[in-house]
């Protein structure tokens, strides 16, 4: 793909905005859109793109249109709403949705695509946003191959570990299966911390101890000093979100004859904190849910 091929971009939250200023900074053409104007205004301003006022305005003479949304509400909104943009882009342009959203959900906008002469790729990623904004991310595509080499200069400007997992759907589950696990390790974390506080263990020695451990883990880094501090603000990954992911893979296994028991487990705990006023804090502040 060449640096003169215009990308629309949409979506500017914590992980999107970053992800269109490397795209930018690489010397790609790229509009942006986001729900609120003058967001998508002030980035175009400070980082030299374009600004539309609708997906449909962005997505004109696109080659490239990529959404990074919260969810297939979200994505089906910008692609076939009210001035959404699969009515506007020229035929044979490249969709990539990378929000992380339903493998059956993902099929079936690749289908509807498919019926205006559009490709899509799925192209969930992994990662907090200082990879976002390194161009660090591990990208997990699903799609037919040719598809995926028309989106790959794109990939290797966003991410640094690109993994074409397979034909579509398979993007979107892997993606789901890992953020369950992670889900899973966080709600297990969550319970030692709580124990570990209750029993008076000093919070250093156990978390030094560990990170030596089997049950040491990048989960542990991350969310085991701020569980211990019960400081949960809005960070990298909502908790509604991360419980929204662990209902899609529960899902998405009974479809396949396949009951989750930790996954389900780890959605009752999830929910309960989402229910307790926690959805919009950190995914650790499960950590509320149990030992209660």
């Amino acid at each position: 793909m060449q640096r003169n091929q215009r990308i629309a971009f949409v979506g500017l939250g914590i992980m999107g905005a970053p992800m269109a200023r490397n795209l930018l900074e690489a010397g790609f053409d790229v509009t942006v859109y986001t729900r609120t104007s003058e967001k998508a205004e002030g980035f175009a301003a400070e980082h030299g793109a374009q600004a539309a006022g609708t997906p449909a305005d962005a997505a004109k003479k696109a080659d490239v249109f990529v959404t990074m949304v919260p969810d297939q509400a979200q994505v089906e909104e910008v692609l076939f709403g009210a001035n959404g943009a699969a009515d506007t882009l020229p035929q044979g342009a490249l969709v990539i949705d990378m929000s992380t959203i339903s493998p059956t959900a993902s099929r079936a906008i690749a289908e509807r695509l498919a019926e205006r002469g559009l490709d899509y790729v799925e192209a969930p990623v992994s990662g907090s946003k200082p990879k976002a904004e390194d161009g660090t991310l591990t990208i997990m595509a699903g799609g037919e191959p040719e598809a995926f080499e028309r989106a790959l200069p794109l990939f290797e400007v966003m991410g640094e570990r690109i993994v074409h997992v397979g034909p579509l759907g398979h993007g979107q589950m892997a993606k789901l299966l890992t953020n369950t696990m992670g889900a899973v390790n966080a709600a297990a974390l969550a319970e030692a911390v709580s124990t570990a506080k209750r029993a008076g263990l000093d919070r250093d020695a156990f978390l030094e101890v560990a990170a030596g451990s089997a049950g040491a883990s990048a989960m542990l880094n991350l969310k085991g000093p701020p569980m211990f501090e019960e400081s949960f603000e809005p960070a990298l990954f909502k908790l509604e979100h991360m419980l929204k992911d662990v209902r899609h893979t529960l899902d998405e296994a009974r479809s396949l004859g396949i009951d989750l028991e930790l996954g389900a487990l780890a959605e009752k705990l999830y929910a309960r904190a989402a229910q307790s006023g926690h959805g919009e804090q950190d995914f650790g502040a499960v950590y509320t849910a149990v030992g209660r």
